[in-house]
């Protein structure tokens, strides 16, 4: 299983100065991969809950650098790690002009970008943006089949429901052929369904291993249904721990626990299927020292089995 860590880029972390340092630190480290979120705003009354913990939305996440900028930044200062979104909430933005951005990253990369995109959870951020909450599956579908054609088409053609681009030279293309990979985010049988018929993986999010392996089936069994090989197909697991001096109780991790706790929850996502998991500890902490200190000591005790 490959482990990765989460670029920094929200709260304390929105200093492009160290977005670039930490990235170089991260992949010195032996991290394989590195990964941005997507928020646009913090709600002084949300209309939903954070789905997560308890209810409560982080107030780091009042500031957030822009996921693509961030791994931009991250893509000139590295060689070898992948970048990804986890997530990008790819309905805010027209599909045509998302597909350039991602061409431009995977181009800039050299060809290291994985696209995982998500629906996001609050309603507030669809109304900010001007995109309607209701149709949210359909509007994806549309958005991934315009950017396919975009990544693929010699000439691009497309006539939905939402879009119409005219037949037209977009020559841009990304550097990975035909395209980078999608990972789609999504914890519903419509949604691993989903990702068993289009996507090449699975973003999910630390979670009882039984409900974990019981969706993960869905998209393998939706994936041989229709043809597609299931071994193709990657979860990657984001983790976001609280980190502990002592020992947290055993049904508190992995979403707290000492860094021996989160190491080995890591460990049994191997075990239970998971090809790559990744850490994200800037809701817990505003200190960059602990940021790349927990990073190194986790990867040194991973590596050493």
């Amino acid at each position: 299983m490959q482990i990765g860590y989460a670029v920094p880029q929200y709260g304390a972390f929105t200093d492009p100065d160290f977005i670039r340092q930490a990235s170089t630190d991260l992949e010195a480290m032996g991290y394989s991969s590195l990964w941005a979120g997507d928020r646009i705003m913090l709600p002084l009354a949300p209309s939903d809950p954070y789905p997560a913990g308890d209810g409560e939305i982080p107030p780091a996440f009042g500031t957030f650098f822009d996921p693509l900028t961030a791994l931009t930044l991250a893509a000139v200062s590295t060689r070898e790690v992948r970048l990804g979104t986890s997530t990008l909430n790819a309905l805010w933005q027209p599909p045509v002009l998302l597909a350039r951005m991602l061409t431009s990253l995977d181009l800039v990369s050299r060809g290291r970008l994985d696209v995982g995109i998500g629906l996001g959870w609050l309603r507030d951020e669809y109304t900010a943006t001007g995109v309607p909450w209701q149709g949210r599956g359909a509007r994806l579908e549309e958005t991934l089949d315009l950017m396919e054609a975009v990544w693929s088409s010699e000439v691009v053609e497309h006539k939905g429901t939402l879009w119409t681009v005219p037949p037209s030279h977009i020559d841009l293309k990304p550097f990975q052929r035909p395209r980078p990979p999608i990972l789609l985010a999504g914890y519903t049988p419509s949604a691993l369904e989903r990702i068993g018929r289009r996507a090449d993986g699975w973003l999910s999010a630390a979670m009882p291993m039984p409900y974990l392996t019981s969706l993960w089936d869905v998209a393998l069994q939706t994936a041989a249904r229709v043809d597609r090989d299931p071994s193709a197909l990657r979860m990657v697991v984001r983790v976001n721990p609280k980190i502990t001096d002592s020992p947290a109780p055993d049904d508190q991790v992995p979403h707290a626990g000492t860094v021996q706790q989160i190491g080995d929850y890591l460990l049994t996502l191997a075990q239970a299927g998971a090809h790559e998991a990744f850490v994200d500890l800037q809701t817990t902490t505003s200190s960059r020292d602990q940021f790349l200190d927990v990073a190194h000591e986790l990867i040194t005790r991973l590596h050493a089995g």
